[in-house]
């Protein structure tokens, strides 16, 4: 744990350590080069959740409605994210991504896409079956659409260099730090910790809260009525057998249910050179949980009396029990992948970590798509922050930087 000076007041707490948080205090310590801002994160090293358990795509902003905060932090964030890399010797991939129709119904979906592609001012070319054989000769399909912004990063490192960047402008890391209670007076934010054993108090001007996967939690602690509730979703991966390393020359995508949040299972490129499945979409029943059998009781009974949750299992209860089945069955997860890439085999997915994916869910049942903010006078709570936030990390800490500074500005007037 970083030094923390007891009775000190911070200009800025940043509550967690994934990419957003440590974006987030990165460009503030950019815009306010003598302020004193530390990041607490509670587990023992950043990114160790979703930044640090997902596909590592570069996203190109394929698939988010027009004039969304989503398609707009995409797009900048694509940019910005190579930018990023270039400049701190980070190896980035830029290998493309197609996505691949395989029915008449998926085409249609597919001509839309390339409409919203447009809207968005993304480069898309569409591909008919015989280009779409002549790019991915293992590839099967009625036709494609290839995006050639899409690329591939591990976005730990990014992380990484971020929190590297930021302390070495002055800023602070504490990590095995959990926040346990927040309370904001008029003038201060006192924030109660626990970090190795021993309890102490943060106190400061402002706080961010970035919590991910405990996003509710944190605003419910320091008070904040909400309509919300974090869902997890688990994402199983497998990753294929080494002599597929060089199967695809791209990233290869389905056409995706426009009515789900989910990309569906994908063949993803790594940055060090192997190639992973997935993810699918199953129910968790722990927050943090990352085994297929991993349960928590509190967890579970806050999902279970939230009516929102009901309300999404019966919405889509028939593609939940799809997916669980396949979650259980490998040849039925297979089956997803063997609709455009069939010479794979069931011997050919080997274990791979899963990653979970904290799903905002209104008190109606709404699945929450876009980011989502809650602010009080002296704190700034990322309720939602869904796929692409680590390809959109950078315009997002701007973006919470310009909200921070207008806050500030509020209450000094």
């Amino acid at each position: 744990m970083t030094s923390i000076k007891q009775g000190k007041i911070y200009d800025y707490v940043i509550i967690g350590g994934g990419i957003i948080g440590i974006s987030t205090a990165w460009q503030l310590q950019q815009h306010f080069p003598n302020a004193s801002i530390i990041v607490v994160e509670k587990e023992k090293q950043l990114a160790a959740h979703q930044t640090g358990h997902n596909s590592g795509v570069i996203h190109a902003g394929v698939y988010y409605a027009p004039g969304s905060l989503k398609a707009k932090f995409c797009k900048e964030g694509e940019k910005a994210t190579k930018a990023f890399c270039q400049a701190h010797q980070i190896p980035v991939e830029l290998c493309g991504k197609l996505l691949v129709a395989t029915t008449d119904k998926e085409l249609e979906r597919m001509h839309a896409l390339y409409e919203r592609c447009t809207e968005n001012g993304i480069d898309t070319k569409r591909l008919d079956q015989a280009q779409l054989r002549e790019q991915e000769p293992n590839i099967t399909g009625l036709g494609a659409l290839f995006v050639k912004a899409t690329g591939i990063v591990n976005y730990q490192r990014v992380t990484n260099k971020m929190a590297e960047l930021f302390v070495e402008l002055g800023g602070q890391v504490s990590r095995r730090t959990e926040v346990t209670a927040i309370e904001e007076s008029d003038d201060i934010v006192t924030i109660r910790c626990t970090s190795d054993g021993q309890t102490f108090s943060l106190q400061s001007q402002f706080i961010i809260c970035c919590g991910g996967l405990m996003a509710d939690r944190l605003a419910n602690m320091q008070g904040l009525a909400t309509n919300f509730k974090i869902i997890p979703y688990r994402g199983e991966y497998y990753r294929l057998a080494p002599k597929h390393n060089h199967i695809v020359n791209h990233l290869i995508y389905p056409i995706p249910d426009p009515d789900l949040p989910f990309l569906g299972v994908h063949l993803t490129k790594m940055i060090d050179g192997y190639v992973t499945v997935g993810p699918n979409a199953v129910q968790g029943w722990k927050r943090e949980g990352y085994g297929r059998l991993n349960f928590n009781l509190r967890d579970t009974l806050e999902m279970i009396s939230f009516s929102g949750f009901w309300k999404v299992c019966a919405e889509h209860f028939k593609t939940g029990l799809v997916e669980t089945k396949n979650a259980w069955w490998k040849p039925g997860y297979l089956s997803l992948v063997n609709k455009y890439c069939p010479q794979l085999t069931t011997a050919d997915l080997l274990p791979y970590p899963a990653g979970i994916r904290a799903q905002a869910v209104m008190q109606d049942g709404t699945l929450v798509h876009d980011f989502l903010f809650a602010e009080t006078p002296r704190s700034l709570h990322v309720c939602n922050a869904p796929s692409p936030a680590a390809t959109s990390a950078i315009p997002i800490g701007e973006y919470i930087c310009n909200k921070v500074i207008d806050a500030q500005q509020d209450i000094n007037n």
